[in-house]
């Protein structure tokens, strides 16, 4: 199987990110050339409750591909919850999805703590058996997201990956970080080389990619498939379309103007706006946007006290003066 089989776009594949990767910032990323948007996780469980929140998660404007990345412990549950969505498409009271992603690697306590996440790592024959219920439940591919191990001293990628393989997973996603490590540290990148020496599948590596040039050098010494970026592209989506041109043509683009990023914010304040979406949400992206500008410290600061877009919009321009 090649990732052409999942009929992806490219090979860069933007990473669901809780509270940062809502639909607006997806389509974003779409525009500047992510070959795979994923939905933030969402509960199987909320959606057997018909929790409207959940559903919320799922909004999506733009062309395939879209998955959708599904977070739960229970085999049975999650199978229902893939039903009931073919079911709510069909009404048109959700989006199409192409690819049904399971989540066995967010560190969250409280993911964790219900034997959900990365807690699956723990636990390769109920990590397989979710696997095998969402390929039964779902004519789609089913994809699973991974980490190194729970620790540094149970590190276990190459079996789960083994394990999905064997279960009937499409590709598998490794983040090159532990359970223990969250973010912190370096990602083990000779890790995820290891799981892709191990198995048949496509192999999607993930973690510290900021820039064109770390995203080309880890596909090409891990011998991945692909590139799963998360966040690198936070106030910078650029990094999928200059990483994209580089693997095209070899070259490296410029980096973007100033005056382009103000816009690109100001563009992005103004769709979360015309959505009816909270505002508020916009001060962290804002910070990402202005990271580094001469002066946006200030404006950092005055943003997370402004109430409207018109005063986030103000403030943004005043960088350009």
């Amino acid at each position: 199987m090649h990732l052409s089989d999942l009929t992806l776009r490219n090979n860069l594949i933007m990473a669901p990110m809780a509270g940062v990767t809502d639909h607006i910032f997806r389509k974003i990323l779409h525009n500047h050339g992510a070959g795979l948007t994923v939905s933030e996780m969402v509960s199987a469980k909320s959606i057997v409750y018909r929790n409207k929140n959940t559903f919320r998660l799922m909004q999506n404007e733009i062309d395939a591909p879209f998955s959708i990345q599904f977070f739960g412990s229970e085999p049975e549950v999650l199978a229902e919850a893939i039903k009931i969505l073919d079911d709510a498409v069909l009404c048109g009271n959700a989006p199409p999805f192409d690819i049904v992603d399971i989540n066995m690697g967010c560190p969250m306590p409280k993911i964790v703590n219900n034997g959900e996440g990365a807690a699956l790592m723990k636990n390769p024959v109920l990590a397989g058996q979710l696997i095998e219920a969402a390929v039964r439940a779902s004519g789609r591919p089913v994809t699973v997201k991974i980490r190194k191990g729970f620790t540094n001293a149970t590190t276990n990628c190459i079996h789960l990956a083994m394990a999905a393989e064997a279960s009937g997973a499409s590709l598998v996603t490794v983040h090159g970080r532990t359970r223990d490590q969250y973010y912190t540290g370096e990602a083990d990148w000779e890790a995820i080389a290891s799981v892709k020496a191990a198995v048949k599948i496509p192999v999607v590596g993930n973690g510290d990619i900021f820039t064109p040039e770390i995203a080309v050098r880890r596909l090409k010494d891990s011998g991945c498939d692909g590139i799963m970026i998360a966040r690198g592209a936070m106030g910078n989506p650029w990094l999928f379309s200059r990483t994209l041109e580089y693997l095209q043509t070899g070259s490296i683009p410029p980096p973007p103007t100033d005056e382009t990023i103000i816009n690109t914010a100001i563009d992005h304040l103004n769709a979360v706006k015309n959505s009816g979406g909270r505002i508020e949400e916009m001060r962290k992206h804002i910070g990402w946007y202005t990271k580094g500008m001469h002066g946006s410290a200030e404006i950092r600061r005055n943003v997370n006290t402004a109430k409207t877009a018109e005063e986030m919009e103000h403030l943004l321009l005043s960088l350009l003066r």
